[in-house]
């Protein structure tokens, strides 16, 4: 038959559905193939007698039968248990057009038009309009009604023949017509349903003609089907007729009438089992990335509580470095497995209170609560680990400084001493003249005028020494013993000064003694003494020595000019590192501040459907994401900062912590109002919250809301609910709103979210299923038995949900218990009640 478009509307309750067939129809003006033209002569009638016979009648000719209308609108009255209008009783053409009238008009009352089918067609005995008619009661009061699930009609009835045949070998059932041609579906129709009936393990794939007329002898004889196909029409065939095939498979369905009641229960279970499953999993999912993140959270903290100093500024640099590390690449995807884990936990508690399940307990010291404590530590620690950083640092960059100082002093001092002791220690004066002692005692004079000018140089390198130890240095003692020999070493000094000084003095007495003795020879020997005094003096000029310590003073000026030189340009660089650094820590810490204003602002303010809003906020979120690369490079700045050891900058009030504060709430807020969102949707969903209704909750919502901060106070949330009617201001409706309150603030935290008002303002027209529901299902499945077998699970349910069910079920101890027996009371109650489900 050729294929064209044939449009047959339902009309229900003054709504009109288009239904459009795409599949072989009628057509005025084309002929019916020759072999689905016997093949719906055969079934058509076939099921009209299956119907006929109860009022005691039956058709042999249908096109031929019909004409008058009266068996028609017989057969209307049969199928609908309802009362047609009293027909016309005359043999006129006209009469048979009324009555043929009545049923068409009967039918077009059932939400029905039709459409290229007339009376005129049918009295004429048009067989191709007359099986066009046949097939649209059949498809209406047939087919039109089977629902599976959340398909109905066709797709419901082929779903139906799917589910049933599933477990089948060689049954792949995709559609009404060759799927069914070596008749092992219809025979895995009747196994499933009546086992009893046939034995299917040994029937042949290859004998289709005898598995055909197995089935249908059986449906016959056994389930009181008629047989409405031939065999060998089905086999020899290309394609069997689809609406033939149809009409037969829909007699089994309805002849399984009782079945199908236990299919709507197993289907109710599935449902429920699925929703419980799946929560299940979210349930496992927050449990094993609460572990991951409480035990990350546990190895972090020693490590950041850990004070342990290192000796040398290097050491301490690649502290500071490992910590970089963590700030910028392991704790960022930490935060967000924490957003993430509360988002999760939001829309599991939402998804429970939806499906009338219990809230969900996590473990022990798993609770959101609990990781936020941990995580608060894990930053108190985090804080004073950087602090701590810095002030080692700070402490070793003063200990090297100091360090570096001590060995500069250190080395000028012992420069400056060595060979001191051996020239003290020198008795040149015991062969020196009293000229030449007096000499040499003015040069020691010298030297202990230097000794003294000495005495602060030790000083301060002993205070250096004092102040390293106090800065626990970790070179002390080294300092110590070298500090110690320079003391040593002055003490032995100012000895041998003073035994030197005494030395010279008893030698300048001596020798002056011994001068007035000479005194008088000298008077007698001028010429002599001429000579001496030349001799003197040019002794004394060896001493005008002492100028070479001015020459060295000059020397070391142009080294310290350099050195100046570049410390004025280590700073010089340090200020451009340090107005890099404010500049853009000046944009993105107000960056940062509006974005989250504008969050804060369009999560109370937001207007239009929530699919909208969540646009919105996604493409706020894009904008954040985006800006990640400014953070990672004012990131680069504050390292170079750090580097440099630049502490403070004038330039800005933001530090890289603020920065990096306020990018982890601002990633976070986006997350949080998204997911507030995503539960307002599914909500809404589940409970049929129109969008009108949902405004009006945030209107009113927003209205209390008088901090705009997206919650509501106590007293706000009490003014709220008077003002809508659901308390009294009198001492009842005090009680009640105490009640309410334990539901929408159950921590006790004394704000209420918009996710909580929308739970309660929704809680008392949720449609939602019960653990009464379930027993009664399942007993339907265990026909009627308090409990269940193994077997009957897996024959009733899917693979997947029989073995949920056998895993977790308990065993039933109750009256009449047999081997095996399974406990689906104890089992539906816990799925609703305080378990470990």
């Amino acid at each position: 038959m050729t294929q064209v478009e044939t449009t047959v509307h339902y009309y229900n309750n003054g709504y009109e559905d288009e239904y459009m067939l795409q599949e072989d129809e009628w057509d005025r003006d084309l002929l019916l193939d020759p072999a689905w033209e016997k093949q719906q002569r055969k079934t058509f009638t076939a099921w009209c007698n299956s119907h006929l016979r109860k009022a005691g009648t039956q058709i042999e000719n249908i096109e031929e039968d019909f004409r008058n209308g009266l068996k028609l609108m017989l057969l209307l009255e049969v199928i609908s248990g309802e009362r047609l209008p009293k027909p016309d009783r005359g043999k006129m053409r006209f009469h048979k057009i009324a009555n043929v009238n009545k049923a068409l008009d009967y039918i077009t009352s059932k939400g029905v038009k039709l459409v290229s089918i007339g009376a005129e067609e049918i009295v004429d005995g048009n067989v191709k309009m007359t099986l066009g008619m046949i097939w649209t009661i059949i498809l209406r009061f047939a087919i039109q009604d089977i629902s599976v699930e959340e398909t109905s009609a066709k797709e419901g009835l082929l779903l139906w023949c799917q589910r049933k045949t599933a477990p089948y070998r060689n049954v792949n059932v995709q559609n009404f017509h060759v799927s069914w041609k070596d008749g092992l579906a219809f025979c895995a129709l009747i196994h499933r349903h009546r086992p009893d009936l046939i034995d299917y393990s040994k029937l042949n794939k290859d004998d289709a003609v005898g598995n055909l007329n197995l089935a249908l002898e059986i449906a016959e004889k056994h389930l009181d089907i008629p047989k409405m196909l031939d065999a060998e029409d089905i086999v020899s065939g290309t394609r069997p007729d689809e609406k033939a095939i149809m009409t037969y498979v829909s007699c089994y369905y309805h002849a399984f009438a009782g079945a199908q009641k236990a299919e709507t229960a197993a289907n109710r279970i599935c449902k429920i089992l699925g929703v419980n499953q799946e929560n299940e999993k979210l349930m496992e999912e927050y449990e094993r990335l609460a572990s991951e993140l409480l035990e990350w959270i546990r190895r972090t903290t020693p490590w950041l509580e850990n004070r342990t100093a290192e000796n040398t500024m290097a050491a301490m640099q690649r502290k500071l470095e490992d910590f970089r590390d963590y700030r910028r690449k392991h704790k960022p995807p930490k935060v967000q497995e924490k957003c993430q884990l509360e988002i999760n936990f939001n829309t599991l508690q939402t998804k429970l209170r939806i499906s009338n399940r219990p809230a969900f307990m996590p473990s022990e010291g798993k609770m959101v609560s609990d990781i936020a404590s941990a995580w608060q530590g894990l930053e108190q620690a985090e804080k004073g680990y950087e602090e701590w950083l810095l002030t080692e640092i700070r402490r070793l960059e003063r200990l090297d400084h100091l360090a570096e100082k001590f060995r500069q002093k250190a080395t000028t001092h012992e420069d400056w001493a060595q060979g001191k002791e051996q020239i003290l220690t020198r008795k040149d004066y015991e062969s020196a003249s009293l000229t030449q002692v007096r000499a040499l005692l003015r040069k020691h004079e010298a030297f202990e005028s230097d000794l003294a000018a000495h005495q602060d140089r030790v000083e301060q390198i002993a205070a250096i020494a004092q102040e390293l130890n106090e800065l626990d240095y970790h070179a002390a003692a080294g300092i110590n013993e070298r500090c110690q020999k320079i003391c040593d070493q002055w003490d032995q000094l100012g000895t041998l000064t003073q035994k030197r000084r005494e030395a010279l003095e008893r030698t300048e007495k001596l020798l002056e003694t011994i001068d007035q003795l000479f005194l008088e020879f000298a008077k007698r020997a001028a010429p002599f003494n001429n000579w001496m005094e030349g001799a003197m003096e040019d002794l004394q000029d060896m001493f005008i020595v002492h100028t070479v310590d001015e020459i060295q003073v000059k020397k070391l000026v142009p080294q310290r000019d350099g050195l100046l030189q570049e410390e004025l340009a280590r700073q010089h660089a340090n200020e451009r590192l340090r107005r890099q650094f404010a500049a853009q820590a000046n944009l993105i810490g107000p960056w940062i501040q509006t974005r989250m204003e504008e969050i804060g602002h369009s999560s109370v303010e937001m207007s239009g459907t929530l699919e909208d809003q969540m646009t919105q906020l996604k493409q706020f979120e894009h904008i954040i994401i985006n800006y990640k690369p400014n953070i990672d490079k004012l990131e680069g700045d504050h390292q170079l900062i750090q580097e440099s050891l630049i502490f403070d900058n004038k330039h800005t009030n933001y530090t890289m912590e603020h920065i990096r504060v306020g990018w982890e709430l601002l990633l976070t807020t986006i997350a949080r109002t998204i997911n507030e969102i995503e539960t307002q949707i599914l909500t809404r969903d589940a409970k049929g919250i129109s969008q009108q209704q949902m405004n009006e909750f945030r209107s009113s919502f927003n209205h209390f809301d008088r901090d705009v901060k997206g919650k509501l106070r106590r007293d706000d949330f009490k003014a709220c609910l008077i003002s809508l009617g659901h308390v009294g201001s009198d001492k009842q409706g005090e009680a009640e709103f105490a009640r309410i309150m334990t539901l929408v603030d159950p921590n006790g935290v004394g704000v209420v979210s918009f996710q909580s008002f929308i739970d309660f303002m929704t809680r008392e027209t949720a449609d939602t299923d019960t653990a009464e529901q379930v027993i009664a299902s399942f007993r339907i499945l265990a026909a009627d038995k308090p409990y269940i077998l193994v077997e009957e699970l897996r024959r009733e349910l899917p693979p997947e949900q029989a073995e949920y069910c056998i895993m977790r079920m308990p065993p039933y101890t109750g009256p009449g218990k047999v081997p095996g027996a399974l406990d689906y009371t104890s089992f539906s109650t816990a799925l609703y009640g305080e378990s470990d489900l």
